[in-house]
């Protein structure tokens, strides 16, 4: 005796994209928000141009910053302190500073320094090894 299966066979169903195009629009318009474009900062620093000959005038100026310590010319100085301790050494505020990171120093100590010599007004700083 035979048996026949009269049952229709299921309909394959087909997968819907709609829900996940949907998010991921959600996603991209999300990571477009939330991005910060153009907001970069810079801090200009002086380089001579190769081969170009370069005039010192006045005494040594060296700022060397250690991990907890700035010294110029080799004396122990205070941060809050240096730009005033700089002046007597210059003749305007163009001239230019030479700073020396030590070894161990933080970028963000550098750059803390840096800034708060060119919130002085002093606008020659020079980054050497």
């Amino acid at each position: 005796m035979m048996t026949f299966a009269l049952e229709r066979p299921a309909r394959r169903r087909k997968i819907g994209l709609t829900p996940m195009i949907d998010v991921v629009f959600l996603l991209l318009v999300f990571f477009m928000l939330a991005a910060r474009f153009g907001l970069e900062g810079t801090l200009p620093v002086a380089l001579p141009a190769a081969g170009e000959p370069t005039q010192w005038r006045g005494p040594p100026r060296l700022v060397e910053v250690g991990r907890e310590t700035v010294r110029l010319n080799g004396v122990l100085a205070d941060t809050a302190g240096l730009a005033a301790a700089l002046a007597p050494l210059m003749e305007a505020p163009t001239d230019p500073v030479l700073i020396r990171a030590g070894e161990g120093v933080t970028l963000q100590r550098l750059i803390t320094v840096m800034e708060r010599l060119r919130g002085a007004g002093l606008t020659g700083l020079a980054l050497i090894e």
